[in-house]
């Protein structure tokens, strides 16, 4: 970065103050939709569309929109630059811990896999269909903890293992849903729910989604399995002499204690400074410092990990700027319909905007999100490098005839949580907890 943290701060606040009060412009509208969404959805059109040039795209998007919000519209916090400013002072916070939490974790994900566990895990698979199965559950928890994507990986390299190189299509979709569908429920397991998480969502309102995602993984991981055992089965190797480093598992669970500890303390007991510092981004940067002598961190993983990051940022930047109150009223309809809807676009942009509309039951909404971009290859970060592994997933129409179960998993599971939990929308940081009137509910259970 060109500017020290302080100094970008101290830039933003002189700014503010010449900016004055101001508010955001009613700018041109198509059809009565504000041309922002359309600058934000062919941004989202072009990381759809051009895979390999997706970070340039995402910052071409994000330099478009903040020109035409700048020239024409203003922010809420003012007009021309000084608004854009005052409104990158405002979200800094949030950008900040969500930059320092997928930094950090991409350590933690190195970590994991070099702790062996990846690597002894198949032993204790059964041999016919049911230990295709087992490996997807496998997947399902380690995503619950660990990075969706890192989960998708390590269920990609043991599927060539155990299966000789000779991997259903089929399956890989199942790989990728099984992915999503455990870090639908846990604020650490996606990018889409520790942004909740950040937002101020407690980690029990993301849990509830852990209905759905069982029933989107056994589902989907029957079908899968039994596609593979067809496909080609199951070939176990028994690595007898391979054993956990334990150092390696002790760096994984501080650093989730650290960003979960703090997390709670500071939204529970200081919720007066909550946005004014990252705090949880600092506490895991803080348990990665203090276990270096413990196992040496890969610090080469961040070189490896900022391009992609950074990409996420330009994303969550550029959704930041919507003008949410013209978007429909969140209800279970939208979060069903957000479903289908990341399976073409980008869920990070869209848990952005649907975290700034608010008034969303959590639980639905990580699921929707989480899961739904499992129905396209591209349609989440864990299935295109899972395709980058297999480059014959690369094919939409491949993906959806023989990964046609998540799309069935997706719409049985919503439903089941629907009639056994129901919508039940929980705004943020409203101190009366009362539900904006716009929200529309579904019958309680």
């Amino acid at each position: 970065m060109i500017l020290s943290l302080s100094a970008r701060l101290a830039a933003c606040g002189v700014l503010m103050l010449l900016a004055g009060p101001g508010h955001a412009a009613e700018g041109p509208a198509v059809a009565g939709i504000p041309m922002e969404f359309f600058l934000f959805a062919f941004t989202l059109l072009g990381v759809a569309l051009f895979h390999n040039q997706t970070f340039y795209v995402a910052l071409t998007g994000l330099a478009t929109i903040s020109l035409y919000k700048i020239a024409v519209t203003g922010f809420k916090t003012g007009a021309g630059v000084a608004g854009f400013a005052g409104h990158l002072g405002h979200e800094w916070v949030t950008l900040a811990n969500l930059f320092c939490l997928l930094m950090g974790f991409a350590i933690l994900a190195r970590h994991f896999e070099k702790s062996h566990v990846p690597v002894i895990l198949p032993r204790f698979l059964p041999s016919d269909w049911r230990g295709a199965f087992a490996l997807l559950a496998m997947v399902w928890v380690i995503s619950s903890f660990l990075d969706n994507i890192a989960a998708a990986l390590i269920g990609g390299a043991m599927a060539h293992q155990l299966f000789r190189a000779k991997v259903h299509i089929g399956y890989l979709a199942a790989i990728v849903a099984a992915s999503n569908a455990g870090g639908a429920f846990s604020v650490v397991g996606d990018t889409t729910t520790t942004m909740m998480w950040i937002a101020g969502v407690r980690p029990g309102q993301v849990f509830e989604a852990i209905l759905a995602s069982a029933v989107a993984l056994a589902i989907s991981g029957y079908v899968a399995a039994k596609q593979q055992h067809a496909y080609s089965p199951i070939l176990k190797h028994a690595h007898a002499h391979t054993h956990v480093d334990w150092g390696r598992i002790f760096i994984v669970v501080l650093i989730l204690v650290f960003a979960m500890t703090t997390n709670i303390v500071v939204n529970s007991h200081f919720t007066d400074i909550s946005d004014s510092f990252p705090f949880i981004g600092v506490a895991v940067w803080a348990a990665i410092l203090v276990t270096m002598p413990v196992r040496r961190h890969d610090w080469e993983v961040i070189g490896e990990s900022i391009k992609g990051t950074l990409f996420l940022l330009f994303l969550v930047t550029s959704a930041s700027m919507m003008p949410v109150e013209k978007l429909p009223a969140a209800s279970w309809q939208t979060a069903f319909g957000l479903g289908f809807v990341s399976a073409v676009f980008d869920n990070i942009p869209l848990t952005a905007l649907a975290i700034r509309q608010d008034g969303y039951d959590w639980g639905f909404l990580a699921f929707a999100v989480g899961f739904g971009g499992s129905m396209l290859w591209f349609g989440s970060s864990a299935g295109v490098a899972l395709s980058n592994m297999y480059p014959e997933a690369k094919s939409v129409g491949n993906w959806l005839r023989h990964g046609w179960h998540v799309a069935l998993a997706y719409v049985v599971a919503y439903f089941v949580m629907l009639a056994f939990i129901g919508w039940h929308p929980e705004p943020l940081n409203k101190g009366d907890g009362a539900v904006p009137a716009a929200v529309q509910t579904a019958p309680q259970h």
